[in-house]
């Protein structure tokens, strides 16, 4: 019998619209555009405006995963959230994900990794495919962590932005997809 393996069938992302640049940020904090691209390379960050909340960027890039995959929300299995800024602590924000998208099969749940989350979700989706228990996962990764920042603090507000991105794995016969990982803490 042919093993089976996760393939990434779609991906897809959702940013918020407000862009805050490092030159912005050198009016916030000391700070300086050269100093935060040297150290980070990073140019500008999305953040989500406050009546924005996690469950819609997450089911806008489930969506756009979902449409590159050519596949239909009523054939997902199961729906997993890497997040730690959940909308609620109850329910799951993944339910709330879930019911955006019309995945009325699908079992959603949250996981809690900090920054590794999306990796642990991967491999978690994937060990479901290969023993058989599901065929198509769809895997968000989101946070609107602006909410949290110290925007006084250089050495984390330099770094953060809100967003999501998500994939589709489906089971598929055969020697291509995800070889395997490997998960240390």
């Amino acid at each position: 019998m042919e093993s089976i393996r996760s393939r990434i069938r779609g991906t897809g992302r959702s940013l918020p619209e407000r862009v805050i640049t490092n030159k912005d940020l050198e009016s916030m904090v000391e700070t300086t555009d050269e100093w935060i691209t040297t150290r980070t390379g990073i140019r500008e960050r999305h953040i989500a405006r406050e009546d924005e909340c996690l469950s819609k960027f997450a089911a806008e890039a489930g969506r756009r995963a979902l449409d590159m995959a050519g596949i239909r929300a009523e054939d997902l299995d199961l729906i997993i959230l890497a997040t730690v800024t959940m909308d609620q602590p109850i329910p799951a924000t993944s339910c709330f994900v879930q019911e955006m998208l019309g995945a009325k099969k699908a079992a959603a749940f949250d996981m809690q990794a900090g920054c590794s989350g999306f990796i642990y979700a991967i491999s978690v989706a994937d060990q479901f495919i290969k023993n058989g228990t599901y065929s198509n996962v769809l895997v968000v990764g989101c946070e609107i962590l602006s909410k949290f920042l110290d925007w006084k603090d250089r050495a984390t507000c330099v770094l953060f932005g809100d967003g999501a991105g998500a994939v589709v794995l489906t089971g598929e016969p055969g020697q291509r997809g995800l070889l395997s990982t490997s998960l240390h803490a």
